[in-house]
């Protein structure tokens, strides 16, 4: 099959924002592939998802080294797909990878050194097929490795041409604004953060997303469906080919409680009476913070693409309804 994307895919101009004080734009809707581009996934359903999000004018796909089963085969996925399909789209595309987590044994595979860092970028776009990647992140803070050292490797990464621009992951506030003064004062700033939020997640609220703003760090938060729970889903429990079943390592059956699905349910009845689904609703919520530039989702198919960037349709929010969200989620179990 040859691939022709769709000639209007630039169309919904309010699908862009730009990135903190950069000049870079990326999609409200970012797609990630954590999950279902693995080794052992359907390829051709990746490489439809791929297709279907381009065409709807999603440019960000979002990789980190040890995605996909087994780890980074993710990655030689996408470089397939890039090949086949988008070699003539390359400059179309932000292309995102990090590195932080575990990826292979010893000494050397692992948190933030100089070392880990550098290799692993090197590994990955030999996976990607590609020269260079458009931001790469350091994916999770290192307790041991000086901060220095690891934010010199990010400045390298650029500065040699391997990525264009350098970002973090599930940094703290205090340790977001050591790591953004420490890359300008190398000549390389942070452009980007990626941490999780959701409605069942503000965590980024106690004080992350304003250094973010303060700064100038564009955010582009991920989990904002909770791993599928804020979504049609769960709604009525807990089904049998849900990945809480077939894949414990992030949702496990024991965090879908009955509380938690009396508010989903709550919730659910709010996006319907807004004329959206709740997966669109919960983006449009994380969406509405001026420091959240994009939203990162997962897909198992093409139509939950399409799902989730109808939410464009509607992301106002009247005072009224954001209360009642805020009502929903502070509420405590009966017979608390």
């Amino acid at each position: 099959m040859v691939y022709t994307p769709a000639p209007k895919r630039y169309e919904r101009s309010s699908l862009y924002r730009r990135c903190g004080k950069s000049g870079l734009k990326l999609p409200q809707i970012s797609l990630g592939l954590w999950h279902n581009f693995g080794e052992s996934d359907d390829f051709d359903n990746a490489r439809s998802m791929l297709w279907r999000a381009f065409d709807l004018g999603i440019t960000h796909f979002d990789l980190a080294n040890n995605y996909g089963k087994p780890g980074g085969s993710a990655e030689r996925t996408l470089g397939r797909i890039l090949a086949m399909d988008f070699a003539a789209h390359r400059d179309e595309l932000v292309i995102s990878t990090k590195a932080g987590y575990d990826m292979w044994p010893g000494p050397y595979g692992d948190f933030g050194s100089r070392k880990y860092l550098l290799s692993s970028l090197d590994q990955s776009l030999a996976r990607l097929g590609l020269p260079y990647v458009d931001i790469f992140y350091h994916h999770r803070p290192d307790p041991e490795t000086p901060l220095e050292e690891t934010c010199g490797a990010l400045a390298q990464a650029v500065r040699s041409g391997r990525a264009l621009y350098a970002g973090i992951s599930n940094y703290g506030p205090e340790g977001t604004a050591q790591a953004a003064e420490l890359l300008r004062q190398m000549g390389t700033p942070c452009l980007i953060h990626q941490p999780r939020y959701s409605m069942f997640d503000r965590r980024p609220e106690q004080g992350l997303l304003a250094v973010l703003e303060r700064e100038g760090i564009g955010a582009i938060v991920f989990s904002p469906l909770e791993q599928g729970l804020l979504s049609n889903r769960y709604l009525n429990g807990l089904p049998d080919d849900a990945r809480a079943v077939r894949d414990g390592r992030f949702l496990k059956p024991e965090h879908i409680t009955s509380e938690k699905l009396a508010k989903v349910q709550k919730l659910d009845a709010l996006a319907r009476g807004r004329g959206q689904s709740l997966s669109q609703m919960a983006l449009a919520w994380v969406l509405r913070n001026p420091a959240v530039t994009s939203a990162l989702i997962g897909a198992s198919s093409p139509r939950q693409i399409e799902e989730n960037v109808g939410m464009l349709e509607n992301q106002h929010f009247s005072r009224g309804e954001l209360s009642l969200i805020e009502e929903i989620l502070s509420s405590a179990p009966h017979g608390a």
